[in-house]
């Protein structure tokens, strides 16, 4: 297991606590959310004099605004890449943002792939400036649960999909040895569709649930096909569905796209465990770590 810094190893009485969160989101109510309304209620309950959430958002919700309606006396900021300097894991920025707080802690486990300044170089100024950082409840839970896939023993599947195609198809070649098999759909290479092109065939998904079955580890990442088509839906549907039904299997889900089509088939308790992130769900499976972890160790 990894060694890095938690809120349990820190006493937060009378001191300003700066949180990296995550309101890149498309409404009030989802894991992403709900990570920040916990860590600030436990800070609360810590009795941390100030509290401030930065992060960033490329959707039109305003989560942000919400949040800020539901915690008087909580500042919120989600402009973060309105900023150049954000993008550019910049140092000096990195000491603007800190300015003024005492604790930086991560709940952005969905960017923390990202070598960007709130997530890198940020919390390397208040290491450096003898200040103390830590991961948030939800960013050490990710870690402790996604490592069991790897911890688990007995037969592993991928099911791997969606559009984003680069680092999902990178990393089920990287890993094809881990997995007994790697069941791909979506736009990723070497797919057999339907006529349309938005669904896996039904000879694919055939195969597909019978190698689900088998699975005592079954990773999943990305749709079949355009899911939200009732009539390309068929494949994300029973495949998804197979894996909800293999009782046996420890079953992690992790993505929007996959997230947003776990709730949608009612399978959300199915799962062991759905991660809020999609890219960095991947690469610290693939690596080990993130750029995020190794700022806060």
């Amino acid at each position: 297991m990894l060694n890095f810094p938690k809120v349990s190893q820190i006493e937060f009485e009378g001191k300003n606590v700066l949180v990296r969160g995550d309101f890149d989101v498309d409404d009030g109510d989802n894991p992403r959310a709900n990570s920040i309304r916990e860590i600030i209620r436990f800070l609360l309950e810590k009795g941390a004099l100030k509290i401030k959430v930065i992060g960033h958002t490329e959707t039109e919700y305003d989560l942000a605004s919400q949040l800020s309606q539901e915690f008087s006396g909580i500042e919120f900021y989600s402009g973060l890449r309105k900023d150049p300097r954000e993008k550019e894991n910049n140092s000096e920025f990195a000491r603007e943002l800190a300015e003024g707080w005492d604790v930086y802690i991560n709940e952005s486990f969905a960017t923390s792939h990202r070598v960007h300044t709130s997530i890198v170089a940020l919390p390397k100024f208040f290491r450096s400036s003898s200040k103390f950082v830590c991961a948030g409840i939800r960013f050490e839970k990710e870690i402790e649960m996604l490592s069991k896939v790897w911890e688990r023993q007995g037969k592993r599947v991928l099911v791997i999909g969606g559009t984003k195609i680069e680092d999902k198809q990178r990393f089920s070649e990287q890993m094809k040895d881990k997995f007994l098999y790697v069941l791909k759909g979506g736009l990723l290479p070497g797919v057999t569709l339907r006529s349309d092109g938005l669904d896996i065939s039904d000879e694919v998904i055939e195969d597909y649930v019978g190698k689900i079955k088998e699975a005592d580890v079954i990773l999943a990442a990305g749709v079949m096909g355009k899911y939200e088509d009732e009539n390309a839906s068929k494949g994300t549907r029973m495949i998804l569905q197979a894996i909800a039904d293999n009782f046996k299997a420890f079953k992690v889900a992790g993505g929007g796209d996959i997230e947003a089509a776990i709730s949608k088939y009612g399978l959300t308790e199915k799962f062991d465990w759905i991660s809020v992130g999609g890219g960095a769900m991947l690469e610290f499976l693939a690596k080990g770590t993130l750029p995020g972890i190794e700022a806060l160790s």
